[in-house]
């Protein structure tokens, strides 16, 4: 296989078996914890989300890369799904956005939002400084600025990823879309590292299917593990500081922007953002994957996000 087959393939078949372990559980006593209500009321369930991480765990462990780079990488991912995992479930809505859960903080009370700012702050910075690896072309005030905007990167694109996943199908779509322009070639001082790229894509293909369908949700679990994934593929993609800097820029402006402008708004205002968004989702409404789910209105879709 191909450095990018391998963890593709490797990550396809773990979500694949996650996912039907998922809808498996649907009914029980511990599937109905992950049971939520989408925004058309349809039932489903965020097992997605820690099926969609699992697979990508092990797209990445099976990555032929240094070792270094697969633990950095497994490391921010399993972070960003873990803290996204505790706010699906115990999560509230008493605080929402970026500003709203660093206000909380600011007055001392820590939401499970504000757990995740600071956790997956931190675990992308930890795990992009194990991607990067030294770089030994700059002072220490250059380093340590290095290794801010990495790990910014990858927390940024934790929650950037997360912002899109209100209708079926899109963070994924965005997912796949970004990690073919992060994994493919000509990117701007590029370098080997396309598999976590492919390991987040195989993952993210399996699952688009039933998200579409409304089986399923990534929730926070699913799409910040998506999206800190893709961080730490660019970093393996590109040392330039003009690229990453530029890339930086644009996730906290998106980030920025979603605090005042709805994305959905912008899609269904902007009519190929329209038809991009709807493809592949159902034209009549989807059955519902389980009549043992909760009734429409039983419950929020992501607490806290």
């Amino acid at each position: 296989m191909s450095p990018r087959a391998t963890p593709a393939v490797a990550a396809a078949v773990c979500s694949a078996g996650a996912w039907a372990a998922a809808r498996s559980a649907r009914g029980t006593a511990a599937g109905a914890r992950w049971e939520r209500t989408n925004h058309r009321g349809r039932p489903l369930t965020l097992l997605e989300g820690p099926a969609l991480a699992l697979g990508a765990l092990a797209g990445v462990a099976a990555a032929p890369l240094p070792g270094r780079v697969r633990a950095g990488a497994a490391l921010a991912t399993g972070v960003a799904a873990a803290l996204g995992a505790v706010d699906d479930l115990v999560g509230s809505s008493q605080a929402r956005g970026l500003r709203g859960h660093l206000g909380a903080l600011a007055s001392g009370r820590l939401t499970t939002g504000g757990l995740k700012v600071l956790g997956i702050g931190l675990g992308g910075l930890v795990g992009a400084a194990l991607v990067d690896g030294p770089r030994g072309d700059g002072g220490t005030a250059r380093a340590a600025a290095d290794r801010l905007v990495a790990g910014a990167l990858v927390a940024g694109s934790a929650n950037l990823v997360n912002l899109l996943d209100l209708r079926p199908g899109r963070a994924l779509k965005a997912a796949l879309v970004l990690g073919h322009l992060v994994g493919g070639t000509g990117v701007p001082g590029s370098r080997p590292g396309g598999p976590l790229a492919a390991a987040g894509a195989g993952a993210a293909a399996v699952l688009l299917v039933p998200d579409l369908r409304e089986r399923g949700m990534l929730g926070d679990c699913g799409a910040n593990a998506a999206g800190a994934l893709l961080g730490a593929a660019l970093l393996t993609r590109t040392r330039s500081r003009p690229a990453r800097g530029a890339v930086l820029a644009a996730v906290l402006a998106l980030t920025a922007a979603s605090e005042r402008v709805s994305f959905t708004r912008v899609i269904e205002a902007t009519p190929v953002l329209r038809e991009l968004d709807r493809l592949g989702r159902p034209a009549a409404p989807a059955p519902p994957d389980d009549p043992t789910g909760p009734p429409p209105g039983a419950a929020a879709t992501t607490p806290g996000s």
